[in-house]
């Protein structure tokens, strides 16, 4: 997540299951850190060279059936440089007011985690997948 004052960017996503708004981000690329990868994802998405990551916690879906997991790392940054992209791949960067953010088109997965950004410490969400129904299941929500 980058944050300007009382605003955050986010993409305008308008393709594939992912439609609606989204934070810049993706896959770490081996051997990259978790905070060199969203570095660069944030580069090619926005066009912003982020720095001073902060990190604010851990998205997980745990998949007990399967006996598999899968993790985001959340970052907040308020330091960056460069120039936004008119449009990028991944979606149109647009800079949103904080508060209204939660109102626009966003994932359950995004929304549930968009406010905890701001407040103080870190957070642990843990989503249980139900393969039966093909959605998400149990959620537990920690903050530290």
């Amino acid at each position: 997540m980058v944050q300007k004052g009382d605003t955050v960017l986010l993409l305008d996503r308008r393709h594939d299951h992912l439609k609606g708004f989204i934070p810049p981000g993706g896959k770490v690329e081996f051997p990259e850190s978790f905070v060199e990868a969203a570095i660069r994802e944030v580069k090619e998405e926005t066009g912003l060279a982020v720095s001073d990551l902060v990190y604010k916690g851990l998205y997980e879906y745990v998949n007990p059936e399967k006996n598999d997991r899968y993790m985001i790392f959340n970052y907040i940054s308020s330091s960056f440089t460069g120039e936004l992209l008119k449009s990028a791949p991944e979606g149109t960067p647009v800079w949103v007011p904080i508060e209204e953010a939660c109102q626009l088109p966003m994932i359950d997965s995004i929304k549930r985690r968009f406010p905890l950004f701001f407040e103080e410490g870190t957070f642990e969400i843990q989503v249980e997948w139900d393969n039966e129904k093909d959605q998400e299941g149990k959620v537990t929500v920690r903050r530290t």
